[in-house]
């Protein structure tokens, strides 16, 4: 499987949001990281300085106690309590440099501490001593015990009467500071590790309260979008009123040319169906064949201009915004009506729709869309239809209308929605119903299908664009 399809296509699309976190996150956490390197190298540093100020006291002591006798060098009887203690932890040696150019303690001047060993000096450390003499050197070494690191202090110094020189040495186990250093690294560790969960918590508060004015202007959009609202409200901030500014400008046009649309189309109706009327008007009172041929055609003209026209008005209907219709009063409404009209077949209709149900669309459209379709069952039903209204998902609901009539035979169902396509010609109607609903389900980017009823006859499922409640 490729990486980019185990990706969720919501954490690849590009956020304001997400990015000013990270942004923000990004930078603190790498200057978090290098402030808590900084403070464990500092405190490293001091704890160091303050141990080999330590171990320079004790050289200090060495240093001012050691005497010169019979020209051999003659170490202090006592210089710290610890180094008086074997493996103690804390060591020192007087060491001659050899002919070499190794440094080697000198037999019998070593502290008791050290038991019967001594402290290893680097190859190179009587050169680096005699270049600057009277200044420490430190070093690490291995003590005298397995596993112990010891941190050597060793100067260069001259007796007078002794022709060679003397290097003092002052050494201490160093794991302490060593684990003292790990602790506050730890401790270091654990007080940024809460500053930079705090800090992530306020930045993404931050985030989200500096972006709150952009999430209301998307709220305030999409209500707009479905129906609840016919423009933009709210107070925004001055980098956001131009552009709300500009979307009520917009929905404002869009709103007047849906107008003209509506407009344009009337006049195209009340232009083409006047003629229309005229010449079947003449047709019906000089009859022959000449007037048939004439009313025949004019009809079929009536009913392009009508599905045109229709679908003309949909479409416009469809672009506008702030239109919503209940499905509850439209349904009661045409079953009210239609239970009226089929009175003498004794039809019984049976609806049902959540009353936050809403249509986005106009009632109109509606009406007709259910309606022609509740006629079409209460024709071809025996005595009962049944109508129901759900939702259908975020923005559709589902209409079906259901008869217990004879049904329509799979092979026949496409051809029932051409338009004028009649099955029985016996039958009232002009076989345009289902053709109206299917056109303006189609215009609200909704669809019609046809299917079997559980009650034996028709089944006709429409999904049409849903408002919000």
């Amino acid at each position: 499987m490729k990486l980019g399809r185990a990706i969720p296509t919501a954490l690849r699309r590009p956020s304001l949001a997400r990015r000013l976190v990270l942004l923000a996150v990004g930078w603190s956490f790498a200057a978090l990281v290098i402030v808590a390197v900084v403070l464990a190298l500092l405190f490293q540093q001091a704890a160091l300085r303050r141990f080999d100020a330590s171990l320079s006291d004790l050289i200090d002591n060495l240093i001012a106690g050691s005497t010169i006798e019979n020209g051999q060098v003659v170490a202090p009887a006592l210089t710290d309590l610890r180094a008086l203690r074997a493996l103690s932890g804390r060591y020192w040696q007087i060491a001659r440099v050899d002919a070499d150019g190794r440094v080697r303690a000198i037999e019998g001047l070593t502290s008791r501490s050290l038991f019967d060993s001594e402290l290893e000096a680097p190859a190179d450390l009587a050169s680096r001593l005699q270049a600057d003499p009277g200044k420490p050197i430190a070093f690490d070494a291995q003590g005298p015990q397995p596993g112990e690191r010891v941190r050597v202090l060793a100067r260069w110094t001259t007796f007078y009467g002794h022709e060679q020189p003397v290097v003092f040495m002052a050494a201490e186990d160093r794991r302490p500071i060593d684990r003292d250093v790990r602790n506050f690294m730890a401790a270091t560790a654990a007080a940024f590790g809460l500053l930079s969960a705090g800090l992530i918590g306020a930045v993404v508060i931050q985030v989200r309260v500096g972006l709150r004015p952009l999430f209301r202007l998307q709220r305030e959009v999409g209500d707009v979008r479905r129906g609840k609202a016919e423009r933009l409200s709210g107070e925004y901030p001055t980098e956001l009123e131009p552009l709300a500014e500009e979307l009520n400008a917009l929905l404002q046009h869009n709103q007047e040319t849906v107008e003209r649309q509506r407009t344009h189309v009337g006049n195209l109706a009340h232009a083409l169906k006047t003629p229309i009327s005229v010449m079947m008007t003449e047709a019906e009172q000089r009859p022959g064949p000449l007037a048939e041929v004439v009313s025949r055609q004019a009809e079929v003209m009536r009913q392009q201009v009508d599905h045109h026209l229709r679908r003309a008005r949909a479409a416009a209907r469809t672009q506008g915004v702030g239109e919503r219709t209940s499905v509850a009063e439209v349904l009661d409404e045409l079953a009210r009506t239609l239970e009226r009209i089929f009175r003498d077949k004794g039809v019984t209709i049976d609806w049902d729709a959540a009353e936050d149900l809403f249509f986005l669309g106009e009632r109109q459209d509606l009406l007709e869309i259910a309606g022609n379709g509740m006629e079409n069952a209460g024709k071809w039903c025996k005595a009962k239809v049944r109508v129901r209204a759900v939702d259908d998902g975020e923005a559709h609901l589902k209409l079906t209308v259901e008869d217990d009539g004879p049904g329509l035979p799979p092979d026949r169902r496409e051809e029932v929605l051409r338009r004028g396509a009649r099955l029985d010609e016996n039958a009232p109607g002009s076989g345009l119903g289902l053709s109206i609903v299917d056109e303006l389900a189609r215009a609200y980017r909704g669809a019609l299908e046809l299917g079997d009823s559980p009650l034996g006859g028709l089944a006709l499922t429409i999904r049409l664009p849903r408002a919000a409640a």
